[in-house]
């Protein structure tokens, strides 16, 4: 009884800290969405979705993507479903691989590895998408957008996910110690924080943010 009652709490703790984490995402995506490029603008939901994957796995994770893109989509967003779907695969992209990959290797270079092929992936499937959809759901020329891919889309997504990666790497420990403090995560047994020395942590930033230089550096060359 007492091992049930345990595991209730315990899934009771990880609802809460859920749902706080969700919460978080969505007014980080109606209070901080900036624009960058035609109909192209930041948000840095991705990046608390991400820091819940790594504490609680791929699965939350996605469903907090889910619950977060829907509520944006009847609240802040005026794309509909086109909007919604784009919005579930980018964010998918990134952190279904960075938690799946952090869960298997929870240390510093786990969560670089991930949040690196998370990035490929989404960027590469936010071009194929506004190929896809954005003629569709903005009524551009085909040949429009495809001439928008190189100069447009792709330094946008290059600079999104790697601004994101940067800043779930800097932030995951102050937000996984909160939740600790609130009780909302178990100190005793707790293995999501990254077992590497102090040091590499800035090394990681800087890596990062050279990516995050060099994506506007192609963007600036290329959009002339």
């Amino acid at each position: 009884m007492e091992n049930l009652s345990t595991k209730k709490t315990t899934r009771l703790r990880m609802l809460i800290a859920l749902a706080l984490l969700s919460a978080i995402a969505f007014a980080s995506t109606a209070l901080l969405r900036i624009p960058i490029v035609m109909f192209l603008k930041y948000d840095p939901k991705d990046i608390v979705i991400a820091i819940a994957g790594f504490i609680y796995g791929p699965l939350p994770a996605f469903a907090m993507t889910v619950v977060v893109s829907l509520i944006e989509c009847f609240t802040v967003s005026d794309t509909g479903f086109w909007g919604l779907l784009m919005n579930i695969i980018a964010t998918a992209s990134l952190v279904l691989p960075a938690s799946i990959i952090y869960k298997k290797h929870r240390t510093i270079g786990g969560a670089v590895i991930g949040l690196t092929l998370g990035s490929v992936l989404a960027v590469v499937m936010m071009l194929l998408w506004n190929l896809l959809v954005t003629p569709i759901y903005l009524g551009y020329p085909r040949s429009a957008v495809v001439a928008l891919l190189l100069p447009v889309f792709l330094p946008f997504n290059l600079l999104k996910c790697s601004l994101n990666s940067i800043l779930t790497v800097l932030l995951y420990k102050p937000i996984s110690a909160t939740l600790r403090a609130s009780h909302l995560l178990d100190k005793k047994g707790d293995d999501s924080a990254p077992k590497s020395g102090k040091a590499i942590i800035p090394a990681v930033a800087g890596v990062l943010l050279v990516l995050v230089i060099t994506a506007t550096v192609l963007y600036s060359i290329l959009s002339k």
